[in-house]
C-alpha cells in the first residue's frame, strides 16, 4: 500500500553496482530502511543528490510493517538547501548532526514531535547567516529531551561542572539565533561532555566518525 510521507535522510550505503540502501526517518513510520535501485547509474540524472545526509524528501512509499526494506514510489527535495553544502561549516555540522541522528534515533510508530523537531531544526541551520558555530550543541541538548533523557536527569550532573551545566542549559534554552557565545575551547569541552552525556544514555553512540572534520572547520 502506497503512503505519502516527509522524510529526512540519515545516511546511506552503496549497494551493488548502482544502486543504494537508504536510512530515512519518515514522519509517519520512524526510522524506515528502503532500497532504491539505479540511483547510481550514469542515466540516473545525479539523483543520488537526493539522498545525501539530512535532505529533506517528499516522498511516497510502499510501507509493511513485517518488511525490513521498503521502496520509494515516488520522491522529491521538500526544501531545497540553500547554504548546507556549499558552507564547508555547515557541511560538517550537518555530517555531525546526521551521524549522531542515525547512531539515536530509532523510534517507530508515533514520532511526530521528534519529526518536526528535526525537520525545523535543519532549515534553521541552513538559513542561519551567522553565530551558527554552536548549532551542533544546542542540537543535541534540545534533542535529548525528544529521547527521554533531558539535562533535567541525574547523568546529566555526572559529566558537567556547575557552571558548565548552566551553560548547557542556556544553550538548550535559547533559540539556535540567539546562541552563546563559545571560542573554540570551549566549544570543544561542551562537546566532549554534551557526547558523555549521550552515551550514557544510547548505547549505541561509540564513537562518533565525523567529529574528526568538525572540530577541524569549527
Amino acid at each position: 500500500m502506497l503512503h505519502k510521507t516527509r522524510g529526512i535522510v540519515f545516511k546511506y550505503f552503496k549497494y551493488r553496482d548502482t544502486s543504494i540502501i537508504a536510512k530515512v526517518f519518515t514522519e509517519e513510520f520512524g526510522l524506515q530502511t528502503y532500497i532504491v535501485n539505479g540511483v547510481r547509474s550514469k542515466s540516473s540524472k545525479g539523483k543520488i543528490a537526493l539522498y545525501q545526509p539530512l535532505t529533506l524528501l517528499e516522498l511516497v512509499v510502499y510501507y509493511k510493517e513485517s518488511a525490513d526494506i521498503n521502496r520509494i514510489s515516488e520522491v522529491k527535495c521538500g526544501s531545497p538547501f540553500q547554504t548546507i553544502p556549499t558552507d564547508i561549516r555547515k557541511t560538517a555540522i550537518a555530517m555531525f548532526v546526521a551521524e549522531v541522528l542515525y547512531k539515536c534515533v530509532k523510534e517507530e510508530g508515533d514520532v511526530h514531535d521528534v519529526f518536526e523537531f528535526i525537520y525545523h531544526s535543519i532549515k534553521i541551520l541552513d538559513h542561519l547567516e551567522s553565530d551558527y558555530q554552536n548549532f551542533h550543541l544546542q542540537f543535541m541538548l534540545k534533542l535529548s529531551k525528544y529521547l527521554g533523557f533531558g539535562i533535567e536527569s541525574s547523568d546529566f550532573l555526572d559529566v558537567f561542572y556547575a557552571e558548565e551545566a548552566q551553560l548547557a542549559k542556556e544553550l538548550m534554552d535559547n533559540s539556535y539565533e540567539e546562541s552563546a557565545k563559545l571560542n573554540n575551547s570551549s566549544r570543544r569541552k561542551m562537546l566532549d561532555h554534551i557526547i558523555k552525556f549521550f552515551q550514557t544514555n544510547v548505547d549505541s553512540l561509540k564513537e562518533i566518525n565525523s567529529i574528526k572534520v568538525l572540530q577541524e572547520v569549527l
